[in-house]
């Protein structure tokens, strides 16, 4: 039973990796990635029946107080499911650790968008652009049109930092 955990946490980082570059490309997360995030967790502690159930109260706190956060509309509904779904798999430590990795990561998000004020307005990326030269036009225009931030992005990175953890 030893090999289910560095395998469910390697499925979980490709997850995470996944969403960060869908949140990118359409600002969604899907209801299936996080209901497949969930249910790694909780086969990743397959071992543990005890940290299961605290997995669960845990998550059960910090979706009510996620609600909260969101019905004053600061964080989206993806946002709000996609951390949920990571502390369903989670100790107690390891939501302290993705907590605090994603307020880190989101703040550096939150810096590169207003640093995209100063930045100059480009032109359509034309066919044959660099992957990155496109992106970057996206993302421009979504700044000038007051877009939300992918901070599905910042969770995962939060996620994968307190996954690479949970292995150690």
């Amino acid at each position: 039973m030893s090999w289910i955990v560095p395998i469910t946490s390697f499925l979980e980082i490709l997850l995470l990796l996944y969403v960060a570059t869908i949140d990118v490309a359409t600002r969604l997360i899907r209801n299936e990635i996080c209901l497949a995030l969930a249910l790694l967790g909780i086969v990743g502690q397959l071992a543990s029946p005890v940290q299961i159930f605290e997995s669960l109260i845990v998550a059960s706190i910090l979706l009510l107080f996620l609600l909260v956060i969101y019905q004053r509309r600061l964080i989206g509904g993806g946002d709000v499911k996609l951390l949920v779904a990571l502390a369903i798999g989670l100790p107690l430590t390891g939501v302290v650790q993705l907590l605090t990795i994603t307020a880190l990561a989101g703040g550096v998000l939150a810096l590169v968008h207003l640093m995209m004020r100063f930045l100059p307005y480009p032109r359509l990326a034309p066919a044959g652009s660099s992957f990155v030269r496109r992106v970057y036009a996206v993302e421009r225009w979504r700044h000038l049109r007051h877009a939300p931030l992918p901070f599905g992005v910042a969770i995962a990175c939060g996620g994968i930092f307190a996954v690479l953890s949970k292995g150690l």
